[in-house]
């Protein structure tokens, strides 16, 4: 585990994206708060990411770190991120987005309104996103400044589309992205912000700080080819769901409901038996929820095979 250096690690994965990374440059290179440093993930590249990145290095006047790996998937170089990250607060942004100007400073002094006693139980700070048009994506947080969390952002509030934001280093060292072994496929961050939820408050504001390029997103929903490179991540993030947020189901019963049918479609897509995907709930309250929308979720992977996906 390597020490505190910095006050923030800009994390980015990458790869092929030598076309846009070049926007989180130049939004790094205009941040008014100077501390930090940038570590760059390379999940295998072949356009040429190396030599620019290398280019970057020897002309900006902040560390760029970066690391070359064989394509191993997002979740590992995520947790890779984390483990080499020297700054005390970790936040991540895609290859394809960029900051405004004053965002790094901005989120550290939104991290110093929150009393320096109460810290402790706080993870980080989350603000809103725009598109590459300047409009804001999905919805804003129900008060102008709120500690929540995860879960209750989306269930109770009801709060949808991109967020940006930063988690405590630390923090993020002890809840990893689970990784299955030669799955190189698309795993939800989801899972860990709600892991971390149910331990830390988020501290979330009202501001925009980030633009999110919503032609390049990233395709994570369990629908059309996604599902062949996604179903295992599907499996991961409903059964995290299922047993762990079940508490929720009455702020959002329909959002569960779609949860134990991507549990059990994507499951099925797989292979798992019914008696496997029974053991991987805990309570007795998923089995249920997942029993009773069974019938949906293999009709749906019947779909699936015959389209192909």
């Amino acid at each position: 585990m390597t020490s505190s250096t910095y006050r923030f690690t800009v994390f980015t994965p990458t790869r092929n994206r030598a076309h846009t990374l070049h926007r989180v440059y130049d939004s790094l290179c205009a941040q008014t708060f100077r501390d930090f440093e940038w570590l760059i993930i390379d999940n295998g590249s072949t356009d040429g990411t190396t030599s620019l990145v290398e280019s970057w290095q020897r002309d900006a006047d902040f560390p760029i770190r970066y690391l070359f790996q064989e394509n191993a998937g997002l979740h590992v170089s995520w947790n890779r991120g984390v483990t080499e990250a020297r700054g005390r607060l970790f936040l991540g942004i895609r290859s394809a987005d960029e900051f405004t100007p004053d965002a790094l400073e901005r989120f550290d002094a939104l991290w110093r309104t929150i009393p320096e006693d109460e810290r402790a139980g706080f993870s980080g700070v989350s603000v809103n996103c725009v598109d590459e048009h300047g409009q804001l994506i999905g919805t804003e947080f129900p008060k102008a400044v709120l500690d929540s969390n995860s879960s209750e952002i989306r269930f109770r509030y009801k709060v949808r589309g991109e967020k940006s934001g930063f988690q405590r280093t630390d923090v993020m060292r002890d809840f990893p992205m689970p990784v299955v072994e030669g799955y190189i496929g698309f795993i939800p961050e989801g899972i860990v912000w709600r892991a971390i939820g149910r331990h830390y408050k988020t501290r979330y504001v009202n501001e925009r700080l980030r633009t999110y390029w919503q032609d390049q997103r990233k395709i994570s929903s369990m629908s059309g080819s996604s599902l062949a490179t996604g179903a295992m991540g599907g499996v991961l993030e409903a059964q995290s769901l299922l047993n762990d947020d079940l508490r929720w189901f009455p702020y959002d019963p329909l959002a569960f409901l779609r949860t134990g049918v991507q549990y059990s479609r994507c499951s099925l897509y797989l292979g798992r038996s019914l008696g496997a995907q029974f053991s991987g709930l805990q309570s007795w309250g998923a089995r249920l929820l997942w029993a009773v929308t069974l019938p949906v979720g293999w009709l749906r992977q019947l779909f699936d095979r015959h389209d192909g996906r």
